[in-house]
Formats: structure tokens, sequence, C-alpha cells
């Protein structure tokens, strides 16, 4: 058998390649949008690209199967279970609880594990010709390294009232058909640390049934069914915006992109026409070089692993943008939006310093004037971290705006007073600071070194 975990870093999401190489046929689950990756491992190993599955429809980036599947010819695998509402829109072989999908050699088994959400399906993997014993499992977002998928997202971010409480109930269910493995089998998540898929992923990248059924929290609430689903509903980060659009993306018939596209580096007239047409500026330098001076209105959106999750947070689909980023950065930037479905780049720009405008500043403040805020009546600090964050601690007075959901938040900053703002350590505050200087408001201080340095002191 031949296998390779492919890891995405930007989303903290995981693929997998595998095969039988005495058949050279193989498959790949949860394939990311940009196929290059898979093509490639399949030419390096002599392998032919035949099955293609889904663990469920996916809510965190935009699955590449039906790229894969135009350019290799390989059958789609996807769940039919959940019910109606749940089926995938477009042509594929159907998959139920117990059906078995046969590549070369290898086989795998349909578990229908519904929770994360309805349809959701694991995928249990005999080698025979080592064993006729399952070896690993694919959990897709059911069962993480120290975690399990949330079963609210259907509801925080696509709309879907009522349907978390269902799906924790499904989870807990699902969870005996997990215990009843045999413990020494392989646990291959589709998410490791840093997803917004569950609150406390481990960082490693699998796990074994026997593990998690002494490690993971999930395992111990056996006789608890209203303890499990209390603490499995508390407590989870905000689900980013554009989990909403990648739900509806990965299920319906949409435009397909085979090959990362080339975006072109503006002149410095091209970049003034799209600027006073009103393109938004997403400006991906690190947040020093950005705070020494940006392009006024633009929008500090670090080129990091973070990148694609606040791109989703704060771009429109259907708007074009421009970017600001290196000439070396900018295939590396387009794959993470690809990933999410931001295809709309107009082009980039590298120096904005060379476009004569009067660039704006950012004003960072240390600790120690910080400090001297807390308890001003002329003052208003806010916290833009995540609300569990801030809800575990806070200093005195601050408000709380999470910086993902600023922009529908205007009314509750006063143009009237000093604005304070701060993030644990530095990268949320400086998005928070650009979209503020966006829509008006000059008045504003950044503590960048945020609560890591507060705490820490």
């Amino acid at each position: 058998m031949f296998f390779q975990h492919v890891y995405d870093t930007s989303l903290a999401q995981a693929s997998y390649f595998i095969g039988c190489q005495t058949k050279g046929e193989a498959i790949v689950i949860d394939a990311q949008r940009d196929i290059d990756v898979y093509l490639q491992i399949a030419k390096q190993n002599n392998m032919k690209i035949t099955h293609i599955a889904e663990t469920h429809i996916h809510a965190d980036f935009l699955c590449g199967s039906r790229e894969l599947a135009a350019v290799t010819g390989a059958q789609l695998y996807l769940s039919d279970e959940g019910g109606e509402e749940w089926q995938y829109q477009f042509a594929h072989i159907g998959l139920k609880h117990d059906d078995k999908i046969n590549v070369g050699n290898l086989t795998l088994e349909i578990l229908h594990t519904p929770g994360h959400t309805p349809e959701s399906i694991s995928l249990l993997l005999t080698d025979h010709p080592a064993t006729d014993k399952p070896v690993m499992v694919f959990t897709g977002d059911f069962v993480f390294v120290g975690d399990i998928g949330r079963p609210d997202l259907l509801e925080k971010a696509a709309g879907l009232m009522g349907t978390q409480e269902k799906g924790a109930k499904q989870m807990y269910e699902s969870l005996k058909r997990f215990t009843a493995l045999p413990e020494y089998v392989q646990v291959w998540p589709a998410h490791g640390a840093g997803s917004a898929c569950g609150k406390s992923l481990g960082a490693v990248p699998s796990s074994t049934v026997g593990y998690e059924k002494i490690r993971n929290w999930a395992f111990q609430y056996e006789n608890d069914e209203e303890g499990f689903i209390q603490y499995l509903l508390e407590g989870q980060p905000e689900p980013p915006k554009y989990f909403a659009m990648m739900k509806q993306l990965n299920k319906v018939t949409r435009a397909l992109l085979v090959e990362v596209p080339k975006h072109p580096k503006l002149t410095k007239e091209q970049f003034f026409t799209a600027y006073e047409n009103g393109l938004k500026v997403i400006d991906t330098r690190h947040k020093v070089d950005f705070a020494k001076g940006f392009i006024p209105e633009s929008i500090n959106i670090q080129g990091n692993n973070s990148f694609s999750t606040w791109a989703g947070w704060l771009l429109n689909y259907q708007e074009q943008f421009v970017l600001v980023a290196d000439d070396s950065q900018i295939e590396d930037l387009t794959r993470k939006l690809m990933r999410v479905g931001l295809d709309n780049i107009y082009g980039y720009i590298s120096n904005v310093e060379e476009l004569g405008l009067e660039l704006e500043t950012e004003q960072i403040i240390d600790m120690e004037e910080f400090g001297s805020y807390i308890g001003n009546p002329d003052v208003q600090i806010v916290d833009v971290r995540g609300a569990s964050e801030y809800q575990a601690y806070h200093v005195e007075g601050a408000d709380h705006v999470f910086v993902g959901t600023l922009p529908a938040n205007l009314d509750k900053f006063s143009k009237d007073k000093q604005i304070v703002i701060h993030c644990q350590s530095g990268d949320r505050a400086t998005i928070a600071q650009s979209l503020l200087a966006k829509y008006g408001f000059k008045n504003v201080k950044n503590y960048s070194a945020g609560m890591k340095e507060w705490m820490a002191r």
C-alpha cells in the first residue's frame, strides 16, 4: 500500500492519497482545490488516480474533488446518507453505510457517522495483501486528535436553525460506532490544530482508536449524554463568514478551476484605475511594515497561515480586489485564496511607496501607555479577540467586538473618544485598525503586543 498525508497549514486541512502499488490504482480523499499536488504524487509513484472520495460536504474549504475528476477521469464517490436535503447535486456514485470501495487490493468500508453534518461518513481501510483486518479510518470532521467535530456550524454558519442539538445527539450515537472499532486502528482526520471545525484539536496529525478513547474528552461522557451535549456546544469559536458559501459551493454545480491562475502585476496606471473605481486593496505585508505606511482604505491581512481564513471573513465573493504582495508571494497567496473560492484577484502591486500616495500610519502603543488608559472615561478600549477568549479574561472595562464581525458593528465604536484596540498578539488588532481607518475612524491606537504580553507580565 502507498500512503501520503497532504496537509495544508493555512487551513489546517488534511487530504489523503492512498494507492495499491500492485495494481497502480489510487484514491484521493478530501482533495484541496489546487490539485497539482495529487497529480505530482501519482506521476512520481507511477499510479493512476481512479477514485475520489469526500467524507462530507465541507464548510471550511472548497473541495477539489471535481477538479481532480475532470483532469483524471476518476469516479467520484460521495455520501448519499443524511436525507434528501443533504445530497450532492451533481453526478457521483452514492455511498451508504456498509458500502465498500475497492481500489486495487485495498478496500474502504463506509461508516455513516453523522453529527458534524447529517451526511458525514468515515472510510475504514483494509490493506488485503497485509491483513484482512482494518488498519486505518479516515474520519473527516467526525473524530479529530483530541476532539470531535462541532455540530453547530450548520446553524451558526449556514443559518439552519435547530440543527445543532440534533447534530449533537447524532454525534453521541456515532461515537459508539467509533468505539467498537479495534483499538489499534489508526485515525486520520480531515483537520488539525488551528481549524475552526472544533475547539481543541491536537497538533499531531494522527492517532489511534485506543488512544482517543483514553485521551479525547468526548469519550469520557459514556453515560452522560446531556453533559456531553452541553460541553460539545459551549465555547466553540466563531465560524468564519465564508463557511456558508463553501457549504453551498461544495454541494452544487459550479465552475471548475483545474490550474492555479496567474495574476498580473499592475502598472501604476492600472492600479489607480482599480483603486479609483472602488476595488478593495488587501495589503498582505507584515503588520510592522503595514503600520509604517499603508494605502488609505486598504485592509491588512497578513499573508501567513491565517490569510485565507481572514480573507474569507472580510471579502465579498462577487467583488474583485487588489493585493499588495511581493512577487515571490503571489502564487502562494493565490493558492490560499482559491482554496476558499476567492478567485476574483484583479492583480497585485508590490511597492506602495512607488505609487506617490500620501500613506497613512498606524499608532502602536506599549504596555505602559495601554495601562494608563484603563478606567479613563475618555478612552474606549476594545478587545477584538473571539468571544471565548474575551470571556476567559479581559482588562477591566474593555468592550468586545470580534474582528471578523467588525464591519457589521461599527456603531459600537465611539468617534468622540480615543479608541484603543488589542487582541492576543497583534495580528487581529492590525486587521481591526485597518478596517476602522477604512470606515473613517482615525482616533485609533493599537496595543499590538496585546494580551499575550499583558498576561505574561
